[in-house]
């Protein structure tokens, strides 16, 4: 029996109001605005048996009404009592208990295990109604809502003004998503989309009206729980209308719009909330990088990848662009890190989808597709490094280390041992229009790591620019190398004996390449090129008188040599040339006084 036990909680709560509570009629005395927690928590006890109530009686209409009359008692209580606040967020507490318990008891399938539901768990003629639970919620977030908001205007204690805000806007929002999952089961759903943007509506309007108040103690933090309101109705509204990834674009876009209100409304919760909402996006990922599961789609490039990841990369982008106008704080950390995150991953997510006809989950990596992932880490390296020069974030300063070292390890590991065409069957195909050169392998490498040492010199230590060119160095000589071996071995390089022929046209294209790159460290003045071409020409001498001297025979062998020592003998004449230009001028002569 209901009545019993109803009439039990609601006596005790009047008689804990009238005789408990601070400072609302025969209690003791208040003091001020304080919040004291026997007041409070004489309320929440008799609220805790109506909730058990209700839980018992599976919503029972009388159930419901006495938990609805204790939560309105606790309001009103509280209303003209401070000292009774903690029993609002309470209050709001259970009222979510209430309905997200009734949301799943009328879902049974939430809760169904392999072997079938669990006993007593499902619908029951017992069950509340849907009509009386949607009036309830209606009632429920309109009390919480509107006495939260005027409550704003009545108290002057930061702690009690925050405790209502929070009230106010939790309610509506854990009611409106129990609602949601009850009646239509987590499925698509536009009238629930339409409810959330009305919500979003009240919470904007609250939000501007108390802005343009007259500044109070807890004033700024209850303009940013009804902010966040306002954005998470939006969030909620989206939720409830859009299927796979839009949801996914359309978290990325509520950050922005976070950001950019920040600039108009500076909150500085409303910071926080654009890095929050930019977590949950990279969660979302983590949880499906395709986005839309097998619908990805298998066209290269303008398939789902493309507006999966590059709207929320271009979004915080922009919000990170925004916040940076008021400071370089935590929260834009966290956008910018998600917007370096979202960048890479789309370009290395298109480049597997590419590659592997569509199947990104394909548990291999070929040349190709290291190659372009090296190439593209490079590219984006070059182009954090110059964008840190203009922002100095220390986010953009590590995204450019890790990307760099990421490419480093990629090449060394992938391009020169894992992946390479001299030690495994590759087809590089044609001639000069191959994997080594049209997909990226070793040239384009090579010239992109020459321009991130450019890229940091004098702006990070030495050694960090001189190991990028020296990979760069091995990365073209290493290019050089294989071209060589694809004109005597065709398209697949591992398969077939090195000719003498072959050994002699790398002595021969070693030195020039040597040759090449003194010519250009002279005409531009950069010792860096001429330091590379001493290294090249003496691996070409090591190598002539460790391979060629054992392995080339007759004019193979004398023309080697013969070469080497043509060009050792022009190098001697260079340097010579150079400084003498480099002489300093005589002195000019004392004029006759």
């Amino acid at each position: 029996m209901i009545g019993p036990h109803a009439f039990h909680v609601i006596a005790g709560f009047i008689l804990a109001a009238l005789l408990v509570v601070c400072g609302f009629m025969f209690g003791p005395e208040a003091e001020g605005e304080e919040v004291e927690p026997i007041s409070s928590g004489s309320l929440i006890a008799y609220l805790f048996g109506a909730l058990l109530i209700v839980l018992n009686s599976f919503h029972a209409d009388p159930a419901m009404i006495t938990f609805g009359l204790l939560v309105a008692g606790s309001l009103l209580v509280a209303w003209r009592a401070p000292a009774a606040t903690a029993a609002i967020g309470a209050a709001a507490l259970f009222v979510f208990v209430v309905f997200a318990e009734w949301a799943v008891r009328g879902n049974p399938d939430m809760l169904v295990l392999p072997g079938g539901p669990l006993p007593g768990i499902g619908p029951s003629a017992t069950d509340g109604s849907v009509s009386l639970h949607l009036t309830a919620a209606a009632i429920f977030a309109g009390m919480f809502g509107v006495t939260g908001f005027l409550a704003q205007h009545r108290f002057t204690s930061a702690a009690t003004t925050m405790q209502w805000a929070a009230a106010a806007t939790f309610t509506p929002l854990a009611l409106l998503v129990a609602l949601y999952a009850r009646i239509a089961q987590l499925d698509r759903s536009i009238p629930f989309a339409i409810l959330a943007v009305l919500l979003a509506a009240a919470f904007a309007a609250a939000t501007e009206y108390l802005s343009r108040r007259e500044d109070r103690p807890g004033h700024s933090a209850s303009i940013a729980l009804f902010a966040t309101g306002t954005l998470a109705a939006l969030a909620l509204a989206l939720t409830f209308a859009l299927e796979k990834g839009w949801l996914t674009i359309a978290l990325a876009l509520v950050s922005l719009g976070t950001a950019w209100i920040s600039l108009q409304r500076p909150i500085a919760f409303l910071r926080t909330l654009a890095a929050i909402l930019a977590g949950i996006v990279v969660l979302r990922i983590g949880y499906e990088p395709r986005i839309v599961g097998d619908a990805v789609g298998t066209t290269p490039i303008f398939n789902w990848l493309l507006w999966g990841y590059g709207i929320p990369a271009a979004s915080f982008w922009a919000a990170s662009v925004f916040l940076r106008r008021n400071g370089d704080d935590p929260p834009l950390r966290a956008v910018e890190s998600a917007a370096i995150l979202f960048t890479v991953l789309l370009a290395f997510m298109e480049i597997r989808h590419a590659v592997n006809q569509g199947d990104v989950y394909r548990n291999s990596a070929g040349l190709t597709e290291v190659a372009l992932q090296v190439c593209t880490a490079l590219a984006m390296a070059i182009g954090l490094e110059r964008l840190r020069i203009r922002t100095a974030s220390i986010v953009h300063n590590i995204g450019a280390v890790l990307l760099t070292v990421f490419a480093g390890l990629a090449a060394v590991f992938g391009l020169m041992l894992l992946e390479t065409p001299i030690l495994w069957p590759i087809n590089v195909g044609g001639s000069f229009i191959n994997l080594l050169l049209l997909l990226l392998g070793y040239a384009l490498p090579a010239v992109l790591a020459l321009l991130l040492s450019y890229a940091v010199a004098g702006r990070r230590p030495a050694a960090y620019g001189n190991t990028l060119a020296a990979g760069a160095l091995i990365l073209a000589l290493t290019y050089v190398s294989f071209e060589i071996r694809r004109l005597y071995h065709g398209p697949v390089l591992s398969h077939g004996p090195t000719t003498g022929a072959e050994q002699y046209t790398y002595s021969i294209a070693w030195l020039a390449f040597g040759v090449v790159l003194l010519g250009i460290g002279i005409v531009v003045g950069s010792q860096r090129a001429r330091m590379a071409s001493a290294a090249v020409i003496a691996l070409t001498i090591v190598k002539a008188f460790v391979i060629d001297m054992s392995q080339l025979t007759g004019v193979y062998r004398a023309l080697s040599f013969m070469c080497l020592g043509v060009v050792l003998v022009a190098i001697g004449w260079f340097y010579q040339r150079i400084l003498f230009r480099r002489q300093a001028a005589p002195p000019p002569v004392a004029g006759v006084g």
